[in-house]
C-alpha cells in the first residue's frame, strides 16, 4: 500500500509545478538607460528601448536621497507603473512600435542643494 501513496505524493507535486500561472515565468528585465541627469531642481533627459509587449524596469539614479517621485505625465503607448520611489517599470503594448515618451516628477536633496526634478523620458518600441 505504500507505493500507491507515494505515486499519490509525487503526482501532487507534478501538478502544481504544471499548473503554475504563466505570469510567473515572465521575468521584467532592467532597462538599458541613456541619462542627462542634472542637479535637483532643474529638468533631465532620458532614453530606454523596449520590444512590444515587454517591461523593463529602471531606477532613478539622481544624485543624494529621493524623498518622493511621481508621474507627472503618463505614456501614451504603454503603461508606467511606480515600483518604489526610485524605480519604475514601463510596459510597451502589444504589436505597437515607435516611441512613447512620460515624465515623473521626483524630490530630493544631495550635500549641496535640494529641489523638484522632472525627468522626461523618451521610449523607443522596437
Amino acid at each position: 500500500m505504500k507505493p500507491p501513496l507515494l505515486f499519490a505524493t509525487l503526482s501532487i507535486i507534478v501538478g502544481v509545478f504544471c499548473f503554475e500561472p504563466p505570469s510567473f515565468a515572465l521575468a521584467t528585465s532592467n532597462c538599458s538607460m541613456s541619462a542627462t541627469l542634472a542637479n535637483w531642481g532643474e529638468k533631465s533627459t532620458a532614453d530606454i528601448a523596449v520590444a512590444p509587449k515587454e517591461s523593463c524596469q529602471f531606477p532613478l539614479k539622481l544624485t543624494g536621497t529621493i524623498e518622493s517621485s511621481e508621474i507627472s505625465q503618463k505614456p501614451s503607448r504603454g503603461k508606467l507603473k511606480k515600483i518604489s520611489t526610485s524605480t519604475y517599470q514601463y510596459t510597451a503594448k502589444a504589436r505597437d512600435r515607435g516611441t512613447d515618451v512620460f515624465a515623473i516628477r521626483a524630490t530630493g536633496r544631495d550635500a549641496k542643494v535640494s529641489g523638484t526634478s522632472e525627468i522626461s523620458v523618451q521610449v523607443t518600441i522596437k
